[in-house]
């Protein structure tokens, strides 16, 4: 696929949550610039929570994907609004998968919806009515919001595969099923696993060219670059004899302190359910020490503080972090529901 976004992909989600989204109270018209505005400063509480378009694009069976997020504008107010009349998908819902759990902040592809491929120019609309806000924003399949999930063609880089179990079916971009379901008792840890890889970015300028027009570098010089381990996305490939497992590396700022930056970092949140959640380790993260092939059993524990039907939303990144630096790819989300007794 030769077709992607450039400058667009990195305002897609500014877009998503400014110009296209309406808020009012009953009537269709944009906020007030000091309280409702996306760029304005953040409040503590009362603010809206936005819908963010992240783009639509082609998943493994072919069928699209539209793939969706939220900004949640207040700093500290953690809202839990469910499916029906404050929080709509329409037409054809008013539940399609979307979260009933919004924590504050930017969440990226926390969910998909997928729609056939004569989708055409309909359009489905999610709407959020927070503290008293409405906002609405439409999904379809605007061109210039085209994402591939699965490879980022600038740099080759790929999302992390995410597992749940050793021999399971591996899930790669956006959420648009259910991975795996559990029962859990209330407030006794359970133990959450997930079996992770990700593999460096290999870049063929030469991808899709015949044999024939190939040059040397394009039959073999990124083949034997993943085969060492090579450099992620941009910049050369690592030298033969540059010791991978050594090197250090500078630090990210979500990676938290101390340690070499993480290739691989999985995090857990609640999507949907009656009551908070507590997870022991907020975010995994993981190193392959130079092994590309190397698979990652990321376990931690989750207490739930009330019986009922939770889903819970796994987020594995790589380097490249939240929202892919603004490539839109490349990271893995899955959801897997956990029934509490």
């Amino acid at each position: 696929m030769k077709a992607y976004r450039l400058a667009v992909a990195v305002l897609a989600a500014v877009i998503a949550v400014g110009s296209w989204v309406t808020v009012g109270s009953g009537q269709q018209q944009l906020p007030s610039v000091s309280s409702q505005l996306p760029g304005a400063p953040l409040s503590a509480q009362g603010e809206a929570v936005y819908a963010a378009v992240e783009g639509w694009g082609p998943n493994k069976d072919g069928d699209n994907v539209i793939m969706i997020g939220y900004y949640n504008r207040n700093r500290d107010q953690v809202l839990d609004i469910p499916v029906g009349p404050n929080n709509r998908v329409e037409p054809g819902g008013p539940d399609m998968g979307q979260p009933t759990h919004f924590e504050p902040g930017r969440h990226y592809g926390v969910f998909g919806i997928k729609v056939p491929k004569d989708f055409g120019n309909k359009k489905l609309t999610w709407t959020l009515i927070a503290n008293g806000h409405t906002a609405s924003v439409q999904l379809g399949l605007n061109p210039q919001y085209w994402v591939d999930f699965y490879k980022n063609p600038s740099t080759g880089n790929t999302p992390p595969v995410i597992k749940m179990s050793p021999t399971g079916a591996e899930f790669v971009g956006p959420p648009v099923a259910i991975a795996a379901t559990y029962t859990a008792a209330v407030n006794q840890p359970f133990e959450l696993k997930a079996w992770v890889s990700d593999k460096p970015a290999t870049y063929d300028p030469e991808e899709g060219l015949p044999a024939s027009a190939r040059s040397a570098r394009g039959r073999g010089g990124d083949a034997a670059a993943a085969a060492r381990g090579g450099a992620r996305g941009r910049g050369p490939a690592t030298p033969p004899n540059f010791d991978v497992s050594a090197a250090a590396t500078p630090l990210r700022r979500d990676q938290g302190e101390g340690g070499p930056r993480p290739d691989i970092q999985l995090a857990w949140k609640l999507h949907r359910g009656p009551a908070a959640i507590k997870v022991a380790d907020p975010i995994i993260r993981m190193n392959n020490q130079g092994d590309i092939n190397k698979v990652h059993e990321a376990k931690t524990t989750v207490t739930f503080s009330a019986p009922g039907e939770y889903v819970l939303r796994g987020q594995a990144n790589d380097e490249t972090g939240n929202g892919g630096g603004g490539d839109l790819c490349c990271w893995t989300d899955v959801h897997v529901k956990v029934t509490v007794k």
